[in-house]
Parts: structure tokens; C-alpha cells; sequence
């Protein structure tokens, strides 16, 4: 009798362990594969703006990482954001060029402002995100690959602009405290 209960328990463990996680009502995959490399969930939290829940925030790498160098240390890197309500695309757009302001050096964001304008114009593009919606940034053979229900929108060149966008969730001065918090695992 032991032993039938101890083999479901472990079938119980194991089924668990292959679940994906749920934040914000959004399951996620425990993996992704990114340029044809498995990543894993490194963490992933809610990003809210006036109490109203946006999106969720997932970052994706090839190991664990508990903090920004950590994470600008490896490629392929994937953080995705699903949409939990409609926002315009100048909304969208301001908020993560807002994000960089305030995460960056004001001249770390002047030598990277071509690729700044360019993500700008890749995000527009999608016009409204909607509910339900997902939003991919991938940093793959140095360069940010965006992407927009699964179609590719573009891609924009050079580490230095990934890292500045990175910073937006991950830095010491991120939009938001605890979203940095829970995509790095804590």
C-alpha cells in the first residue's frame, strides 16, 4: 500500500513541477525556445498604472538569473509582456520610452536614440494592443527582435539599446519596484 501512495505521490510532484506558472490570470510556459535555444521562466509580475492591471512582464533565459548583469549576460534573452487590457499605441509607445528615461543615463539614451526611435516605429505598428495580446522582445546575435502575436515586426541593432530597454524592468530604478522584483525571481 506504501508503495502505490508513494508512486503517486511522486507522479503528483512531477505533474506539478510541468505546469506553467500563472501571474495576472496569464499562464505562462515554464520554457520557450528563442532562435532555436530553450529558455526558461526566469520570473515574471504584474505590471499595474494607476491600480489597473496593463500586462504581464516574463523574462525568458538560458539560466537563472537573480539580477540585471546576470540577465545582460546571457543571449537569447526573451521578456514578453501580455496584454490584460487595451492600450493605444502612443500609450504603449510613451510608457516604454518614458521607462528608459527614467532608467538610463541621459547619455547612455543620446547614443542609442536611432534605435530608440526605431523600436517607436516598430511599436506603432501594432496599433492598439488588445486584451489578450502578446508582445515579444527577444535579444538574439545582437539584436532586439520584436515581435506582435507571434509575426515578427522587426529587428533593431546593438547590445547597448537592449540593455537600456532591459532597464525599463530591471534596473535599480525600474517603472516599477516589485515587477523588477518578480522577473528576477524573487
Amino acid at each position: 500500500m506504501i508503495g502505490k501512495w508513494s508512486v503517486a505521490a511522486a507522479a503528483l510532484l512531477l505533474a506539478g513541477s510541468a505546469l506553467a506558472a500563472e501571474v495576472g490570470g496569464v499562464n505562462l510556459p515554464d520554457r520557450t525556445t528563442v532562435a532555436g535555444k530553450e529558455l526558461v521562466l526566469n520570473g515574471a509580475g504584474l505590471r499595474t498604472r494607476l491600480m489597473f492591471k496593463v500586462y504581464v512582464a516574463s523574462l525568458y533565459l538560458p539560466a537563472k538569473a537573480g539580477d540585471l548583469a546576470g540577465t545582460l549576460a546571457q543571449s537569447p534573452r526573451r521578456v514578453q509582456l501580455d496584454m490584460l487590457r487595451d492600450v493605444g499605441a502612443e500609450d504603449l509607445v510613451n510608457a516604454l520610452v518614458d521607462g528608459m528615461k527614467g532608467a538610463n543615463a541621459a547619455q547612455d539614451l543620446a547614443a542609442v536614440k536611432p534605435q530608440t526611435d526605431q523600436l517607436v516605429a516598430l511599436m506603432k505598428t501594432i496599433g492598439e494592443a488588445k486584451k489578450g495580446d502578446v508582445v515579444t522582445i527577444d535579444y538574439v546575435d545582437g539584436e532586439t527582435r520584436v515581435g506582435h502575436n507571434g509575426r515578427a515586426l522587426g529587428a533593431i541593432a546593438g547590445a547597448a539599446f537592449n540593455d537600456a530597454l532591459l532597464r525599463v524592468w530591471l534596473s535599480d530604478k525600474p517603472v516599477q519596484a516589485d515587477l523588477r522584483k518578480a522577473m528576477l525571481g524573487g
